[in-house]
């Protein structure tokens, strides 16, 4: 086997390598996308379906005590369980983004995978030369 066919069958696996980490990252980025846009899609309809029953169930409590004394206490606590409500919401999308898995998991561990086989064959080759 000549130099050049040796150097051209590395090439060759070396581009097939890159193809196929190229194309797996192609393919979470599509999933990533896909699972982006309807997240989102969801969580406008669930905010607007959500604000529309907050206005309306608000307007019924406010309606139920305005005739007493007790409309302001009404709608202070109100505004406390909203308050609590909106804030929880929020800890809980900061705590999902912060634990949530990484995009492209798939395509980084894979990379390592092949760093740690070029270093284990590097590792090797500089072994053979010192033995020759």
């Amino acid at each position: 086997m000549s130099l050049r066919q040796s150097v051209g069958d590395i090439t060759c696996t070396l581009v097939s390598i890159v193809r196929t980490r190229l194309e797996l990252f192609s393919l979470e980025a599509s999933q990533q996308k896909a699972s982006l846009i309807k997240l989102l899609g969801l969580l406008f309809g669930a905010i607007l379906f959500s604000t529309l029953a907050l206005l309306v169930f608000s307007l019924l409590i406010a309606l139920l005590f305005w005739p007493t004394e007790y409309r302001y206490w009404a709608i202070a606590v109100l505004i406390v369980v909203y308050g609590a409500l909106g804030l929880g919401m929020f800890l809980a999308i900061v705590n999902r983004l912060n634990k949530g898995p990484y995009p492209f998991a798939a395509t980084i561990a894979e990379l390592r995978r092949d760093v740690e086989v070029v270093e284990r064959l590097r590792g090797s080759s500089s072994n053979n030369a010192g033995d020759s």
